[in-house]
């Protein structure tokens, strides 16, 4: 748990970016949640025009609450306290449905957008100078990867850091994942040698429902941060859609004799990592085969890499 000296005793940026590192939108879903919770205001945007190739991640159309026709462009967007003192910390629960435990005093900031498709470097630049600007202290990174997982089971949940001290603090690992990685992996190099302290929580997505999102995956990272800065984070709808997930890949699961057959291949499997006999290195081997899933391919590359 968080403490005033810990982790999560400062500003905190929650972060994911939609794409690569979001297997059944879980991650940024996540943050959605938590900006629809919270009282958060824009306080940064990038410029599309450096960083999206259009025909890879096209500008959208829709109608606005007037009957307006919207074009809406990819980009990024940084969220923090609505407080017109940038320089003074906002109490976390601070005209917000949120409820503070313990000491955390913790103020919380958002970033959530499209994964850039060019100019990493650049990117991550431009994002460390925003962070530098609003006092952030340290920051989560928030994943989703497609897993050999079954979808009746409570969902598989990793949390790595590369801060020694956050190691020994939170009582979590260190990623051993070496292949492709996506923008989480380079942002966070560059805030770990920056001297921000990261880590990153990764939920397992069934890979046999990966066209819908996931409010299962989606909640088991709420239900993971919020047990790492301390706070209580109202769910809002999440636990019924969660429910309803579930009950709707079962109905199909009933209609298909070889889907049945392999989920319940998949609950042996996780119950026998599951249970009390499990070695840690028979643990750690399963964790490996999440990692190392890309599209629901098994070995293929590892959307975990973005970590």
């Amino acid at each position: 748990m968080a403490d005033n000296t810990g982790f999560a005793s400062g500003r905190l940026l929650v972060v994911a970016f939609e794409g690569w590192n979001d297997a059944g939108e879980a991650a940024s879903n996540a943050v959605r949640t938590l900006e629809e919770q919270l009282e958060l205001s824009p306080i940064a945007r990038v410029d599309p025009e450096d960083y999206f190739d259009y025909q890879f991640n096209r500008p959208t159309i829709s109608l606005d609450d007037d009957g307006n026709r919207v074009l809406e462009w990819p980009g990024v967007t940084m969220y923090g306290p609505t407080d017109p003192d940038a320089t003074a910390f906002v109490p976390l629960a601070a005209d917000a449905e949120l409820a503070v435990t313990g000491d955390n005093g913790s103020n919380v900031y958002l970033l959530i957008g499209t994964e850039p498709s060019r100019g990493w470097k650049t990117f991550v630049a431009e994002i460390l100078e925003s962070i530098d600007a609003n006092g952030i202290t340290s920051i989560v990174f928030l994943g989703s990867m497609l897993a050999d997982v079954p979808h009746t089971r409570p969902i598989s949940v990793f949390v790595s850091s590369e801060n020694a001290g956050v190691r020994d603090e939170l009582s979590i690992e260190r990623s051993t994942y070496e292949g492709p990685v996506g923008i989480l992996s380079a942002l966070g190099d560059a805030a770990d040698k920056a001297g921000i302290p990261t880590l990153s929580i990764w939920a397992s997505v069934p890979h046999y429902v990966h066209n819908a999102p996931s409010p299962k995956a989606t909640l088991a990272l709420i239900d993971k941060l919020e047990e790492i800065i301390d706070v209580v984070i109202p769910r809002g709808d999440l636990v019924d859609e969660a429910a309803a997930w579930e009950t709707g890949i079962d109905a199909l699961a009933s209609d298909d004799d070889d889907m049945t057959s392999y989920i319940e291949q998949l609950e042996q499997a996780r119950d026998t990592v599951d249970s009390p006999e499990a070695s840690g290195e028979a643990i750690a081997h399963e964790f490996e085969k999440y990692l190392r899933r890309e599209d629901g391919k098994p070995d293929s590359g590892g959307k975990a890499g973005g970590s």
